[in-house]
């Protein structure tokens, strides 16, 4: 004599065995807790969130500031969800009158930036260049900002991205003491 299972019980013991292994949804974990504020203390929490994505484990590596100077001539913030890069800022210094050369964007084409000296705008990140003529001191500087964007909404990582750079260009060159 055969044992036979009917519908109904298969149903209920398949929603049972995948309750108990997990295997019901895949569910996603909550999206990482970011300090209050990271890369040199510029942005906030909630400046980042977009780019951060699901994860459990945020390390941010970087100085506390970017206060460049003629002998401390960059500075690198970098942010990672459980060992992926999420996010890079950087400031970079050099002597008045070298330029900057940057290399190609991913496609599509950048949209120009009305920034700085010269800036950049892509789906990506951006980049500003100014030249910091002082008192004191005179120099180019660069600053750049890249960031994954899979958890952005489509269409919206260039205006995230210039809201982001907005925001570091102000804050660099107080730092920087940019015209100082």
């Amino acid at each position: 004599m055969r044992n036979v299972i009917g519908p109904r019980t298969l149903a209920a013991m398949l929603v049972g065995v995948a309750a108990l292994t997990g295997c019901g949804e895949d569910k996603k974990s909550a999206a990482p807790q970011l300090p209050e504020r990271t890369c040199f203390g510029v942005f906030t929490r909630a400046d980042l969130e977009p780019l951060m994505g699901y994860g459990e484990t945020v390390e941010v590596s970087g100085p506390a500031d970017a206060r460049l100077t003629a002998s401390r001539r960059s500075a690198t913030c970098n942010v990672a969800v459980d060992g992926r890069g999420r996010v890079l800022v950087t400031a970079t210094r050099q002597p008045l009158g070298q330029s900057f050369v940057w290399p190609p964007t991913d496609p599509p084409v950048p949209d120009p930036l009305p920034l700085g000296d010269k800036g950049i705008v892509w789906d990506t990140g951006a980049r500003v260049a100014l030249t910091c003529k002082g008192s004191k001191d005179s120099f180019e500087l660069e600053l750049g900002l890249s960031g994954s964007v899979e958890h952005v909404k489509a269409g919206t990582s260039r205006t995230l991205f210039t809201a982001l750079m907005t925001k570091f260009l102000e804050s660099a060159k107080q730092q920087t003491e940019c015209g100082a």
